[in-house]
């Protein structure tokens, strides 16, 4: 019996993970997590992300030691590591989960050719490329998509975690995770987040964390299409983060929720979205940073260099744009790194068509601010609102973001993040402005909707052609 290195990336969980099951039948294991801020380049992990690998690693660690093993840290470049520590401790194998975004297909290709790298399936539905056109094709349009894997749902049944792991001879030696430097100190701005994420739960990041949140979430997923859209309510999952760091596969969520009855095919199709954007970013690596649609090359954004432009975007970025809906959804996610999907939409609309800011801008500070910040739902959920997608919503279809904030019932939602409204009452908490009851404390809108909507119009038709 050998040693094998399983290499765990977004994948930190102990079930259902095919490169631990294969490692652990050929031997002794070596689990190790690199924090690689080099591979990604500019794609390395936001702050709020960080914060949450903190605690996932912690829990892993705790997870693993309980069956004999442990988790070795190491910083660096992979392609450089891996192969180190193979020869170090005379590992036969790495075995990993496959991941897509762009720079881990690199990292995993140059890794081949120097190691003996046995790569899995496990981090979605279905490896990415075996759904095809008729014609042999890939899908570009989430509709048909959906259809051609439904084909193959529900997924093959969640493998079990092992009970136990050999170990080697002699551990390798490891980082500690408190030298990397990943939660805040000076100032801690993570008090949200641990409110929201921690709490008063036993384990509210890691494997245990998102078995507890799946468990909670059949409480109310036979409602999940009627009560998704209402942020004042618990009508969504909370599990984007868990699947984001591999804290739960989604053919767990899959099986997890299938049996919940009511509308949970719709939570079952968000899985697929996510799976979409993934197979869209095999086929456009450079969908977070380049338009899908070439005519958006050439679309007027207003100049990032101007005061006005930077003043409206701080505005954005704080919740201070006098508009309640608007306010509350970037406050939400400076506080808790995470936002409700219906106000996420809003947001970016806000930002692309109000403020005619670049969604690039956007999808930045969505990566850096986000527990769940996933390169490619981040960039398809973000040129689905530009319009600038391979399927993107039409860019005139401008969301009025005082009319969603009514017709979603939003009032409890903008009393918790914008707290100086909290007196205001239907309808006047959704537009305190137009109905003069604005405190001296709330700012003012910082451009009408009509006005903005005149505005977003008239540029995107010198692009229309």
């Amino acid at each position: 019996m050998g040693v094998n290195i399983l290499w765990l990336r977004r994948d930190l969980r102990l079930s259902d993970h095919a490169a631990l099951i294969a490692a652990a039948e050929q031997g002794a294991v070596i689990p190790i997590y690199i924090l690689d801020d080099e591979t990604p380049k500019h794609r390395k992990m936001g702050a709020a992300s960080r914060w949450w690998l903190h605690h996932s690693l912690s829990s892993l660690d705790a997870d693993l030691r309980k069956l004999g093993s442990r988790l070795i840290l190491r910083r660096g470049n992979v392609t450089d590591i891996l192969p180190e520590l193979a020869a170090q401790t005379g590992a036969t194998s790495v075995h990993c989960i496959r991941h897509y975004e762009p720079w881990w297909r690199n990292a995993e290709k140059m890794l081949a050719e120097k190691i003996n790298l046995v790569r899995h399936h496990g981090n979605y539905l279905m490896p990415m490329g075996s759904i095809k056109t008729g014609s042999g094709g890939e899908y570009k349009i989430y509709t048909p998509f959906w259809k051609a894997l439904a084909q193959y749902m529900p997924p093959a049944e969640p493998l079990s975690a092992p009970t136990f792991l050999n170990s080697p001879e002699t551990w390798p030696e490891s980082d500690k995770l408190e030298d990397w430097n990943l939660l805040p100190s000076r100032p801690d701005w993570a008090g949200g987040m641990r409110d929201m994420w921690q709490g008063d739960r036993e384990c509210g990041i890691g494997e245990h964390g998102a078995a507890q949140r799946l468990h909670e979430f059949f409480d109310y997923a036979d409602k999940y299409d009627e009560q998704r859209n209402f942020p004042s309510i618990t009508g969504t999952s909370f599990l984007s983060p868990h699947l984001h760091f591999g804290e739960i596969s989604a053919a767990q969520a899959w099986h997890g929720a299938m049996s919940a009855g009511g509308s949970v095919g719709t939570f079952l199709k968000e899985l697929v979205w996510r799976e979409y954007a993934q197979n869209i970013i095999c086929q456009y690596p450079g969908y977070g940073r380049k338009n899908a649609r070439e005519n958006f090359d050439n679309f007027p954004w207003r100049d990032l260099n101007d005061e006005d432009v930077q003043a409206d975007l701080s505005a954005w970025k704080q919740g201070k744009t006098g508009y309640p809906i608007v306010d509350a959804g970037m406050r939400e996610l400076w506080a808790t790194g995470w936002m409700h999907n219906r106000v996420r939409m809003i947001t970016a609309s806000f930002l692309i068509k109000h403020l005619l800011i670049d969604w690039r801008v956007g999808e930045q500070w969505f990566w850096d601010t986000l527990v769940d910040a996933d390169y490619a739902s981040n960039a398809i959920n973000w040129q689905w609102t530009a319009g600038s997608g391979v399927d993107s919503n039409m860019f005139v279809r401008i969301m009025a973001p005082l009319a969603q904030s009514e017709k979603f019932n939003t009032r409890d939602y903008i009393r918790k993040w914008v707290p100086e409204l909290s007196h205001l009452d239907n309808p006047h908490i959704h537009d305190p402005e137009e109905y003069g009851v604005k405190p001296a404390n709330y700012p003012g809108k910082i451009i009408g909707h009509k006005e903005a909507r005149a505005r977003a119009l008239a540029a995107y038709a010198q692009i229309k052609g």
